[in-house]
Formats: structure tokens, C-alpha cells, sequence
């Protein structure tokens, strides 16, 4: 597995949907704010976890989505840690706690996963199967 390629896409993922979810937060279409924020996010991260499983298996298709998946979730986590609660949720009156605990933060996970998987196995794991027929 290349580490460095899939935090670095990790990290891009990351950004985008902060941007988003906090772009999404000042557009008020629903009533309540932080609901239609976490909604857009979870819509969101479908194709940014996809077009990054697409960026790091342009060149390394030997490692299992399950595993790019885990690494792109850790390092967004970590960047949550370090930057999201510290500066954005803590001043709100949030706290890690709160934030790690949230249903929504473990179905993101969940989809950072899935998404990674499905991804490994219809494009990556066909298409080795396909060059060795």
C-alpha cells in the first residue's frame, strides 16, 4: 500500500467535504442548519471517497479498497481531532466527545468504507480478473 498517496487523497477528501458541510451550514434550506449540513456531507462524500479510491488505483491496484478505505477515514479523523473540534465544534459548545459519538460521524465512516470497497471491486478487482483470462 502507498501510505503517502492514499493520506494525501485522504486529505483532499477531507477538505472538500469540510468546505462543504461548512459552505452548506450558510445556505439555510431546511429549518435546522446542522441537519441539512450533515445531510449534504453524507451525500457528498459518496463522490469524493469515489473519486479518490479512482486517484489512488490509477497506480496501485494491488491493495484491497477495505484497506484505502480505512486510510482515507483514519486520516480524516485525525484531521477532525486535530483541526475540526478544536476550532469549530469546541467554540460552538460541542466537544470531542459529542463529536466523535455522533451517529452521522460513524455512518461517514461507514461510507468512506463501503464506498472504497465497492469501488476496489468493480473496477479494480474485475479488472484483474479480466488480464489474467
Amino acid at each position: 500500500m502507498k501510505h503517502l498517496r492514499a493520506i494525501s487523497i485522504g486529505v483532499i477528501i477531507w477538505i472538500i467535504g469540510v468546505s462543504v458541510f461548512t459552505l452548506s451550514s450558510y445556505i439555510s434550506i431546511l429549518e435546522d442548519a446542522k441537519q441539512q449540513a450533515n445531510m449534504l456531507l453524507f451525500i457528498s462524500v459518496i463522490p469524493l471517497v469515489w473519486f479518490g479510491a479512482k486517484l489512488y488505483y490509477k497506480k496501485d491496484m494491488r491493495t484491497h479498497g477495505y484497506w484505502v478505505g480505512q486510510t482515507f477515514f483514519l486520516t480524516a479523523t485525525a484531521l477532525d481531532a486535530l483541526i475540526t473540534v478544536p476550532f469549530f465544534v469546541v467554540p460552538n459548545g460541542g466537544s470531542y466527545y459529542q463529536f466523535f459519538t455522533d451517529l452521522g460521524f460513524w455512518l461517514i465512516g461507514f461510507e468512506f468504507l463501503a464506498i472504497t470497497v465497492l469501488y476496489w471491486y468493480i473496477k479494480v478487482e474485475i479488472k484483474k480478473q479480466n488480464q489474467i483470462i
